[in-house]
């Protein structure tokens, strides 16, 4: 086929001529772009995520600044509920409020050392060891128990024994409690 001819079939089919040079074009383009694909998905995928993550932040930040004061006076509610373990007077007048409270005589009290576990975790609180003893009458003693346990500080008993004179059996009881406050060292 010579120019002159070529020429003559561009100007006789010019939109299957054009057609065919770009499907040409467009082939040869995959083929040279086609490389390119699995870094193109990796980086989408990759800005996708980062994107649905961004959408959680936007999300979830709607109401952060009211979580946080909600947070803050938690954590004040909590610091002025525990109990320092170098402060021993007032561990102590905790106490002894409690045994004006409930009207109950407070026999026995001390203040246990650190415990060995609590000084291994990487805790901010740790708990503060008690041995109490009290004695008083049934309802005296029950409600000690309900103030240690809905009082100012939060408590764990770890042990009760109660016990009493068999020749009384109505009169004074004798509580013996191990019991751990919320503390800071």
């Amino acid at each position: 086929m010579t120019n002159e001819e070529l020429v003559a079939f561009v100007k006789k089919n010019p939109i299957s001529v054009g057609c065919g040079a770009f499907a040409l074009l467009v082939a040869v383009g995959i083929y040279f772009r086609s490389s390119e694909i699995p870094e193109a998905e990796a980086l989408l995928a990759e800005k996708s995520a980062e994107a649905e993550r961004y959408a959680l932040n936007i999300k979830n930040s709607a109401q952060l600044k009211e979580q946080y004061e909600t947070v803050v006076a938690a954590n004040k509610d909590v610091d002025a509920r525990i109990v320092r373990a170098s402060q021993k007077g007032n561990n102590t007048q905790f106490f002894y409020k409690l045994q004006n409270d409930t009207g109950v005589r407070l026999i026995d009290f001390r203040q246990s050392e650190a415990l060995g576990s609590a000084s291994k975790t990487k805790t901010t609180f740790m708990p503060i060891a008690f041995n109490v003893s009290v004695q008083g009458t049934l309802p005296q003693i029950l409600d000690f128990l309900r103030q240690l346990e809905g009082g100012t500080h939060y408590s764990r008993i770890l042990s009760a024994s109660c016990s009493s004179s068999p020749a009384n059996r109505g009169g004074v009881l004798t509580l013996a409690l191990s019991l751990e406050l919320l503390g800071l060292p």
